[in-house]
C-alpha cells in the first residue's frame, strides 16, 4: 500500500479511516484557501474547497507517491450554510432552525497522487424531530456543538434528535466511506483485498 496522508485534523475522519482498515497513515493540516462563491450549489462549494485543500496538502507533503485524502463537510438549510457556532446563542439559533426540519449535509472528497486528482461529493438528507428549548439548552451544555458544522454531531448525544437519515450516515460524520473506497480503488488502493496489507 502506498503512503496514505489524511489532510485533516478531524478526529472523526481519523477514526473513520481506521474503521475501514487503513491503520497506518500520516496527518497533514494544510492552510488552504477556503473561500467560495455562495451562489454555487452545495456540492460544488464543498468540492471546490476540498480540491484547494488537496493541492495545498500535495505541496506540503512533497511526496509524489503518496495518496492524499482531503474532505470538506458543510451543513445547508434552505440553501444557506450553517457553519460552526461561536457562542451558545449561535448554537441555540442553529439547532432551533433545524428543529422539525430536513437539512442537507454535503461532503466533498478529493484524492490525489502525484499530478492526478479526483474530486467527488456526497449529499445526505438529515431530518430532526421537533426539539424543545430545554433539550436544546441541555445539549449545548455538553459542549458538543462548538466544533461541528450545524452545531451537532450525529455520532454523539444529538443522535437523539435524528429519527431519519436519507443517504450515507458516515457522510454526516464527515467522510462518506463507500464513496472514498471507490475513489481509493481507482488509485490502486483496494481495501478488503488479499493483495493489500492494511496493517
Amino acid at each position: 500500500m502506498p503512503r496514505i496522508i489524511l489532510a485533516s485534523q478531524s478526529p472523526r475522519r481519523k477514526q473513520l479511516l481506521t474503521q475501514i482498515g487503513i491503520k497506518n497513515f500520516d496527518i497533514l493540516v494544510p492552510q488552504g484557501d477556503e473561500s467560495y462563491d455562495p451562489a454555487l450549489p452545495p456540492e460544488e462549494i464543498v468540492s471546490s474547497i476540498c480540491r484547494k485543500k488537496g493541492e495545498a496538502a500535495r505541496v506540503l507533503a512533497d511526496d509524489p507517491a503518496a495518496v492524499i485524502i482531503t474532505a470538506d463537510t458543510m451543513v445547508f438549510l434552505d440553501g444557506l450554510r450553517l457553519g460552526k457556532p461561536h457562542s451558545e446563542e449561535e448554537a441555540f439559533a442553529m439547532l432551533s432552525a433545524l428543529s422539525g426540519r430536513t437539512h442537507l449535509v454535503c461532503t466533498g472528497v478529493t484524492v490525489c497522487q502525484g499530478t492526478r486528482t479526483a474530486t467527488r461529493a456526497e449529499t445526505t438528507a438529515v431530518t430532526f424531530r421537533p426539539l424543545a428549548e430545554e433539550e436544546i439548552r441541555a445539549y449545548i451544555r455538553t459542549g458538543e456543538p462548538f466544533d461541528k458544522a450545524g452545531a451537532y454531531g450525529v455520532q454523539g448525544p444529538a443522535a437523539l434528535f435524528v429519527p431519519r437519515i436519507d443517504g450515507d450516515y458516515f457522510n454526516v460524520m464527515g467522510l462518506p466511506l463507500a464513496l472514498l473506497g471507490d475513489m481509493l480503488a481507482d488509485f490502486g488502493v483496494k481495501l478488503l483485498s488479499n493483495e493489500e496489507e492494511l496493517h
